[in-house]
């Protein structure tokens, strides 16, 4: 088992009843005198798993402790290798601005949203997005696990209907489909073996009462978690997301969405990245959420201004990813229909302000099944994607340069400060739409510096260190 992948155990045990609730069942992994505990879940046909990363090279044993006795007490062991290629294990926080991966390699969140891409029996769909992805420059992908009101979804979480008189449709959420899970955790692997990290959304407002998903009681909740928690959190490539747009969620407070955020926080072993995001009170920044708290890693913001990343960085020390600003497309809501170029420079805004900016695009009837990118995936059919894709690349081969972007206004030339630790320097026009990037001549060594822009918007400066 390389360091940073996933061990499977599979036991077999009780099915009678209800196991998903009484069947308590984990295990206890030791390297030296560490011990790592991780939780166990019931998978359906009285097979009973629990799943390990290990993230410390060599020996590894383990001991099972379960409620059932043909769970408990069972032992074994593995040898944890080194890394394969692509392996640089899970995505971490690495100061105030940036992420790194566990092995130091830096990360830089260049992501995209499709959010029930994995609710459909349309397998051919789903490839056709993992392909789109693998030609992208998208490395996560924000993805729900329960459904809207609005979808009949052949696959859900939970089965069937509640017992008793439930409402319509109202689901059974004493226990689990565990079809829904083996694809949906197939699908976490799929992005996780083309180097992209899965950021599962776990709870959001749009079941209006459908489904009953969006108005669960605080055991339901946790109960919900325990279980994604115990069969996700082993793939090195996870990201939690409380939920999406909170606010929307009358049912509730920041209260129970703070009490959520610790109980995943005390039960994911790996302490993948965690965050909550925001609807409509994105205003006033401080009615964002308060990222000061413990249990969140990061910022997961939506709104309409990159520029104002600077003062969310100073308020919080966290990185700031906003995850929804707007979408390229064509739908006849404000948020799905930006241009490319308006949305590309949201983009160099986020950027240079020391922020990361999501994507989604909105092209409803560019395929033949008549999806958007947002909602199911498929293709992408945009302006925007190549020039992120340049943007990507400009970033990853430039650590430690200074970009300055002059976003959509056409000046005649502009003077821009050269860094105070002295140069030489070298200078780069960048035009962010046409992909070209031009050397200036220099190099200027201190003071400031006069850029000809020629009144052409969407240009930005690269000052580098002269070798």
């Amino acid at each position: 088992m390389e360091r940073w992948g996933t061990f499977e155990l599979t036991l077999r045990g009780p099915e009678d009843g209800n196991p998903y609730q009484d069947v308590a069942f984990g295990a206890d992994f030791r390297h030296g005198h560490r011990v790592v505990h991780a939780d166990g879940f019931y998978a359906g046909d009285g097979v009973h798993r629990v799943r390990f990363m290990p993230d410390r090279e060599g020996e590894w044993t383990y001991t099972t402790r379960s409620t059932a006795p043909a769970l408990d007490a069972v032992e074994g062991g593995f040898t944890c290798t080194p890394p394969g290629p692509g392996n640089h294990g899970p995505v971490r926080v690495a100061g105030p601005h940036a992420f790194r991966y566990a092995d130091g390699t830096p990360y830089l969140p260049f992501g995209t949203t499709c959010y029930h891409w994995t609710h459909d029996e349309d397998e051919e769909l789903e490839e056709r997005t993992l392909r789109t992805l693998a030609a992208s420059p998208f490395n996560k992908v924000r993805m729900c696990l329960l459904p809207t009101r609005a979808m009949n979804p052949p696959r859900l979480p939970f089965p069937g209907t509640a017992p008793g008189p439930p409402r319509p449709g109202r689901l059974d959420t004493t226990r689990f489909d565990p079809a829904f899970f083996a694809h949906f955790e197939r699908r976490v692997r799929d992005l996780r073996d083309l180097g992209v990290e899965a950021d599962v959304i776990l709870f959001h407002p749009y079941d209006q009462g459908h489904w009953g998903v969006d108005d669960m009681s605080r055991d339901e909740d946790l109960f919900l978690v325990r279980h994604v928690v115990a069969r996700l959190a082993a793939y090195r490539n996870v990201w939690w997301s409380i939920a999406n747009e909170y606010d929307f969620n009358t049912a509730k407070t920041v209260e129970d969405w703070d009490r959520i955020g610790q109980y995943v926080q005390r039960s994911d072993p790996y302490q993948h990245l965690r965050s909550i995001h925001n609807g409509t009170r994105m205003y006033e920044y401080e009615r964002i959420y308060d990222f000061r708290t413990a249990w969140t890693t990061h910022q997961s913001v939506q709104h309409w201004d990159a520029e104002l990343a600077p003062a969310w960085l100073e308020r919080v020390a966290k990185p700031v990813v906003i995850d929804e600003i707007g979408y390229e497309g064509i739908l006849g809501r404000r948020w799905g229909n930006l241009t490319g170029r308006a949305l590309l420079r949201q983009f160099w805004h986020g950027m240079t302000a020391g922020a990361y900016v999501g994507h989604g695009e909105c092209y409803p009837g560019r395929d033949e099944d008549d999806s958007a990118w947002i909602s199911r995936g498929g293709r992408l059919h945009g302006e925007v994607t190549s020039r992120i894709a340049f943007l990507r690349r400009l970033w990853e081969e430039s650590p430690g340069d200074v970009f300055v972007y002059f976003g959509d206004r056409c000046h005649r030339h502009r003077d821009v400060p050269l860094p105070e630790d002295g140069g030489p320097f070298g200078l780069d026009l960048i035009d962010t739409w046409n992909m070209t990037v031009t050397p200036l001549p220099g190099p200027p060594r201190d003071g400031t510096v006069r850029v000809p822009l020629d009144h052409r918007p969407d240009l930005a400066l690269r000052i580098r260190k002269a070798t």
